[in-house]
């Protein structure tokens, strides 16, 4: 007998179309045209597409977009318009400039530097490990590149290292090492514009509904005192939450310099890329200075790389995450615009101001972040999470009287801040997960204990940092 087929995606499919089956049943409001009706029923069908993947993401956001220009919601011209945006470039630019940093090993060669200098205890190696992912999410702006695809070969490699694998020998020094890594990541996602690809769809969305610009000169600057504090704190915690049974790894720098002896000098394609890396970062740093757009100067990055022979076109049409975000940003872009211009984001605001009046905005902000904070739980990525709640809750919040930028920046980093609950938050998650050192127990414990962590840090120490900064 035949094994029955597999049923989930047309489930997925169902629900996703119920959206569309509501604006079919149930008339427009007064205030709504049909046509913004029949718009905001298929965004919100893509969103949902967006959060259960019946396909993948970005297909899901081409079927809607395809959508969008039959309902004449959009001219294809003004659909297709989505990727022409430079921040939907600058996007693709720091992932192609993210595969250069792994293609020379400069990435791995950061992280071997800081275990040489600071990584003579457990403590040591996290703080170690951390300051590399710092250091690199200045630049790259993918986690999973960062977090999954430099940091977790080191991680994994110093556990087993001391004879820590998963199983009985997991607490050695494993359990720590994995669970400390991946939740520090999260928190410096949080602290750049760049700390993952999420963050840059959230600046353009901060800028459409609150008018905010989050620069990366601006998003460093607030982020990086919380952040530290954070960083700061985080191993501590974790140590009494997931506690090493080694407590001398005195062996590790050691170990770390003789791997740098094995790598030898750095050859010419490595001084490249930190060359680059060096040019553009500090380019972005001095961008209000400079009469270059971001993606101007992630665009020099690249072709740097690429006529000097560190990246080849090849790299480039490999890296396939970077033109799938490429794809689906470019998308959810335009739809967020279409939806700006029927005026439903107006819409939104008005009908909520009542809510929004009933509580002094202090209480009204703190209780939305709180929500859009635990509604992670039934998410599996952070852009999916953003995209779905970061407007109308900075809509709300605005309406409330909360300062723009205060609302729109303190959406942006609790939705990092947030993928610290499951072990499927983001991308990293199932790779520090699956390589089995902690249980989804453990995980799901001390991820709630790390998030009452740093929302207490993010908002007294953020927002204080924020008001000292003059930005609300």
């Amino acid at each position: 007998m035949n094994a029955s087929p597999d049923r989930s995606p047309l489930v997925r499919w169902l629900i996703v179309a119920i959206p569309i089956l509501a604006i079919v049943v149930f008339p427009a409001p007064a205030a709504v045209t049909p046509l913004a009706w029949r718009t905001l029923g298929i965004f919100v069908a893509t969103i949902i597409g967006v959060i259960l993947q019946p396909i993948p993401m970005a297909a899901v956001v081409i079927a809607g977009m395809t959508a969008s220009v039959f309902a004449g919601a959009v001219t294809l011209e003004k659909a297709l318009a989505g990727w022409a945006n430079p921040l939907v470039w600058l996007v693709l630019a720091a992932f192609l400039m993210s595969r250069g940093m792994i293609k020379t090993g400069l990435g791995h060669r950061i992280a071997l530097l800081f275990i040489r200098a600071i990584g003579k205890s457990p403590l040591g190696l996290v703080y170690a490990l951390l300051s590399t992912d710092v250091v690199l999410a200045t630049f790259i702006p993918s986690n999973g590149a960062r977090c999954g695809g430099i940091l977790f070969p080191v991680t994994l490699s110093l556990s087993e290292a001391y004879d820590s694998k998963p199983g009985p020998t997991a607490r050695r020094l494993g359990a720590y090492l994995m669970k400390a890594v991946y939740q520090g990541d999260v928190i410096v996602a949080a602290m750049f514009l760049t700390g993952q690809a999420g963050n840059i769809l959230m600046a353009d969305l901060a800028r459409k509904v609150a008018g905010i610009d989050l620069t990366y000169a601006r998003w460093a600057q607030a982020g990086l005192v919380p952040g530290l504090v954070s960083l700061a704190l985080l191993p501590l915690l974790l140590r009494r939450l997931v506690p090493p049974e080694i407590t001398d790894t005195r062996e590790a720098p050691k170990m770390a310099a003789a791997e740098l002896e094995r790598m030898g000098p750095m050859q010419l394609p490595e001084k490249i890329m930190l060359a680059v890396f060096a040019l553009v970062a500090s380019m972005w740093i001095a961008s209000s200075w400079l009469p270059f757009h971001n993606t101007a100067v992630a665009l020099l990055g690249v072709s740097v790389l690429l006529v000097s022979g560190v990246l080849t076109w090849r790299d480039a049409l490999a890296e396939h995450a970077a033109w799938d975000v490429f794809i689906w940003y470019g998308g959810l872009i335009k739809m967020a615009e279409i939806l700006n211009d029927y005026g439903l984001t107006r819409i939104l605001a008005d009908s909520t101001a009542g809510f929004a009046a009933a509580w002094p905005w202090g209480i009204a902000l703190a209780v939305l972040l709180l929500v859009n904070f635990y509604a992670h739980y039934g998410f599996a990525s952070i852009t999916a999470h953003a995209a779905a709640m970061f407007t109308p809750f900075v809509t709300v919040a605005v309406a409330a009287g909360a300062p723009p930028f205060l609302a729109a920046f303190s959406f942006a980093t609790f939705s990092n801040l947030d993928a610290s609950l499951t072990h499927y938050g983001t991308t990293p998650a199932p790779i520090y997960f699956g390589a089995g050192y902690v249980s989804q127990t453990t995980w799901w414990r001390v991820g709630f204990v790390v998030s009452l962590m740093t929302i207490a840090i993010w908002a007294t120490v953020g927002v204080g940092w924020w008001r000292v900064l003059g930005l609300w």
